[in-house]
């Protein structure tokens, strides 16, 4: 008895009638034709209801899939065809093209191959195996770019990789987490978000977006991501790794803290440091305990080592304001007023608030006052001299300068001398005065009438250099006689 193919006719009184199948085969053809997949697939389901052993209804069913991205629906499809029919071109180039998609190329390759052995002139599958090789060549070039960490190249061989295998969420992950490595948060949080919303379980889409929260020093939120991750792939290794280093980042930046608050600063600075070998690739927790180690050494006085951590916090995040302040406070403590300058002019221009105007303001002065003549050191006395202190700092320069006691030196160091003798008077003439002191600290400027030898108004005498000593002042005038101020 001859039973005829579901697709052929059937007899039914002589009178010859497609087939129920074809029919649905012809709507789905035709809502096909006018780009209408969703109606077109159901169509193409009710042939393959109607007669499940058509490999054509199969195939046509992959190809719709495919125009609607469910290439892992159009694999399944695509091997049923050929599965029916070995011989089946289009179905082995759709199965091809859907392992290409989903990012498994030598898979693809091996079918594509296949159509060559039916038709080895076949232009598409020769194109598609060209595809299939590049893809295959940027995941190699890839895998070496990650080995030495050159991420920016592993994200332009996924891009160039994705051209192909648009559908491969394996190439998306592997871009992603380059680009967490490479600081690019949002995008590669936008890349694993799109992954997720398609499938919430996948530990790789779930470890990428618990290393961008982790590397934006979210270190709690990071931390339950990788325990997602865990728990949907418990042999997850990267996602293990970071999690454990998470914890152990948390834990030490907080003991840190700890220790600076109970005032032992030499503890802090020590656990910062171990804090630092934790995990240098994460930029902005580092960057935070770089410039909380610098705090513990500024308190230690390690002025430099303080500059020079806040230095590291700032490459490693050049919008780490409270580096800069702290920078900038360390180069005012070491008078570097320039540099203080440079830091807080930055911070106002970043930041326009008043306290760090102010900040900024007391900088530009001290830089001001420190392109005047220190009459502090000239001295030798702090800021804070009381004035018996300057008046007795001032006879003791005065003596160790006087020209009279250097009368037997080079004419180069008497001239020296003579200069410093003119400084120390210069010096006593202003912070000895009230007013003229106040002006000086406030960073005026002073009259220079009033900062001479000359202009000074007040008792003057003459201290005479006799050899064995400086003898009492008395009125007197002429050579080998200088003219001090004193009271």
């Amino acid at each position: 008895t001859f039973t005829p193919p579901c697709y052929l006719v059937t007899f039914t009184k002589y009178q010859v009638v497609l087939s129920e199948a074809e029919i649905f085969k012809e709507k789905g053809n035709a809502c096909y034709v006018k780009k209408d997949y969703s109606e077109a697939l159901s169509y193409y389901t009710k042939a393959i209801d109607a007669c499940p052993s058509n490999s054509s209804y199969y195939g046509n069913r992959a190809a719709t899939l495919m125009m609607l991205g469910r290439f892992r629906e159009a694999l399944e499809d695509s091997q049923q065809a050929v599965r029916l029919d070995t011989l089946f071109m289009k179905g082995h180039l759709r199965e091809g093209k859907c392992h290409l998609s989903l990012g498994n190329a030598m898979a693809a390759n091996r079918c594509f191959q296949k159509v060559l052995e039916l038709e080895p002139t076949n232009a598409q599958a020769l194109l598609e195996r060209k595809n299939a090789a590049a893809v295959l060549e940027y995941e190699k070039m890839a895998e070496f770019g990650f080995e030495k960490r050159d991420f920016r190249k592993v994200v332009y061989c996924m891009d160039r990789a994705l051209d192909f295998a648009v559908a491969c969420h394996r190439f998306r992950i592997l871009k992603a987490e380059c680009l967490a490595l490479l600081g690019r948060y949002p995008d590669a949080q936008s890349v694993v978000s799109d992954i997720l919303r398609m499938d919430s379980t996948n530990a790789d889409a779930l470890y990428v977006r618990g290393l961008c929260l982790y590397y934006e020093d979210c270190i709690d939120k990071a931390v339950q991501f990788f325990i997602q991750a865990l728990r949907m792939a418990p042999d997850h290794k990267k996602a293990h790794s970071a999690c454990r280093n998470a914890k152990a980042l948390k834990a030490k930046k907080e003991e840190g803290n700890s220790a600076f608050k109970a005032r032992d600063y030499e503890a802090a600075y020590k656990i910062y440091t171990d804090a630092l070998t934790i995990d240098p690739n994460n930029i902005k927790t580092n960057a935070k305990v770089y410039c909380n180690r610098a705090t513990a050494g500024a308190k230690l006085s390690k002025l430099a080592q303080a500059i020079e951590d806040c230095c590291s916090a700032i490459k490693l995040d050049e919008s780490y304001i409270k580096a800069y302040l702290r920078r900038a406070q360390c180069y005012m403590d070491m008078e570097q007023y320039e540099e203080a300058v440079r830091d807080y002019d930055k911070v106002y221009h970043t930041e326009n608030t008043k306290e760090h105007k102010q900040l900024l303001k007391h900088a530009q002065l001290a830089l001001k006052k420190s392109k005047r003549k220190d009459y502090y050191k000239v001295l030798g006395v702090s800021k804070d001299a009381t004035e018996d202190e300057i008046k007795k700092a001032y006879r003791k320069r005065a003596l160790m300068h006087h020209p009279d006691r250097h009368s037997g030196s080079s004419a180069e160091v008497r001239k020296e001398e003579e200069q410093k003798f003119k400084e120390v008077g210069e010096a006593f003439t202003v912070l000895s005065d009230p007013k003229k002191k106040s002006r000086y600290d406030c960073g005026h400027e002073l009259d220079n009438s009033g900062t001479g030898m000359g202009g000074v108004s007040g008792l003057w005498g003459v201290w005479q250099w006799h050899g064995g000593g400086v003898h009492a002042p008395h009125i007197s005038s002429g050579p080998g006689n200088y003219y001090f101020q004193f009271s």
